[in-house]
């Protein structure tokens, strides 16, 4: 980058923020606001539409007709492209041809290959909204460069949760950084050097703008939410939660660690490592400050945050003959986990037991269960919520414990941690 010229900032526009028409005509509106400066644009599929591509995976492999799934997609962003575009607009030949594509991709399904066909077919989300998206800013006067996300972000061919090659990816993204204009890219998919279409994990977007940020040395990364920055609570469970104003890199890799969901987990090391700033703002009033993630660490512990985490499973894992449970144990019990991909939110161990708390996802719990059972006795709960409190004090844990049996429960100076179930 030469001298004087300016630093890319990096957007990110997740589902929600390009459901429909009128969503669409908002982020334009938010990206014609900022077209004096160098800009990389990341964009999640529109509305729940992975969701919908999901529920196509499902019926594939079992071997059911996808035919109205398939046909709900095509109405849901048809009445987006009808209101956006003129009735002979060539970007209803380009949808129709994605849809093509996808189409005869949802006919090659390998159940041997299960991640690998997700990761082909849920990408598809990405790319028809970048597409629909770069196509009516051109239409109304917004100039912009399609970039096509795998052709920049490679990574290893671990499908659905794909890790980034950061040398290979850095060469190819640093070619745009002297550079200027708009770039509309996709967020969550990559490329493996196999030249397949891989995915970085569910909600990847975020991910995928620090990456760009990272290799371009970005100034800033801004995360366009529906909520006016990052809350300490989730408006479902609280009736008024407060903004944070400004934490630091460590708070929020804290809370996204243990599932705040308005940022991906990944998404705090590559910025930091490069002191990116990051704002969360409110797509819904732009002109709102948000919430600034950084170095200052100064206000991290000014307000407590709480997040909830439903449909949990506390699993106790005990040898059948009472024996202690050592790290031979250990070692095993976390190599099944691993095989099996399913994620621990909480652990605590004693002397003859191992408890952990995840994901009630049956696909992969039941047999882990199975597999468990072989060797140990397995006692569990479901229906079990885990709520963690950061910056906590007696009147917080008061407030989440009230009618609650407490199943679990682990405190640092910092950080408590409860596994609850309703009383009944």
């Amino acid at each position: 980058m030469g001298k004087g010229d300016q630093k890319f900032t990096v957007y990110k526009f997740g589902g929600a923020s390009v459901k429909d028409a009128a969503a669409v005509k908002n982020v334009a509106k938010i990206l014609k606001r900022n077209q004096t400066k160098p800009l990389v644009v990341v964009i999640s599929a529109m509305g729940k539409t992975t969701n919908a591509l999901e529920e196509i995976v499902t019926l594939t492999k079992k071997e059911k007709d996808i035919t109205p799934a398939l046909q709900k997609i095509v109405d849901y962003h048809l009445a987006i492209i009808t209101t956006l575009f003129k009735p002979n607009h060539l970007i209803f030949q380009t949808f129709e041809r994605l849809i093509n594509q996808l189409t005869i991709s949802s006919a090659k399904l390998s159940k041997n290959e299960y991640d690998f066909f997700y990761d082909q077919i849920v990408s598809f989300g990405e790319i028809i909204s970048t597409t629909i998206i770069s196509e009516y800013l051109n239409e109304v006067g917004i100039k912009n460069n399609y970039l096509d996300a795998r052709d920049y972000i490679i990574t290893d061919d671990n499908y659905r949760e794909a890790k980034v090659n950061w040398k290979k990816s850095k060469e190819l993204i640093s070619k745009i950084s002297n550079k200027k204009g708009l770039y509309i890219t996709q967020g969550f998919i990559g490329k493996s050097s196999r030249k397949k279409t891989t995915t970085l994990g569910r909600e990847g977007s975020d991910f995928t703008a620090a990456i760009f940020a990272y290799c371009l040395n970005a100034k800033e990364v801004m995360i366009w939410k529906d909520v006016p920055g990052m809350l300490n609570a989730d408006p479902k469970w609280f009736d008024k939660p407060s903004i944070l104003k400004n934490i630091s890199y460590y708070e929020a890799v804290e809370l996204a660690y243990y599932g705040a969901t308005v940022i991906h987990p990944k998404t705090i090391k590559p910025l930091q490592n490069k002191n990116i700033t990051l704002y969360v703002k409110s797509f819904l009033k732009p002109s709102l400050r948000g919430t600034l993630i950084n170095n200052n660490t100064s206000k991290d512990s000014l307000i407590p945050s709480f997040i909830f985490k439903v449909n949990q499973i506390l699993i106790s894992i005990s040898a059948k003959d009472y024996s202690f449970i050592v790290e031979d144990n250990l070692s095993d019990i976390f190599k099944l986990f691993a095989n099996l991909n399913v994620k621990i939110n909480l652990m605590q161990n004693s002397a003859i037991s191992f408890s952990v708390c995840c994901d009630n996802d049956k696909s992969k719990i039941t047999p882990l269960l199975k597999k468990l059972t072989k060797q140990y006795k397995i006692l569990y709960n479901t229906d079990v919520e885990l709520v963690t409190v950061r910056h906590f004090d007696t009147k917080t844990i008061s407030r989440v414990t009230k009618n609650k049996n407490v199943l679990l429960q682990q405190k640092s100076r910092t950080t408590a941690r409860m596994v609850m179930k309703d009383k009944v």
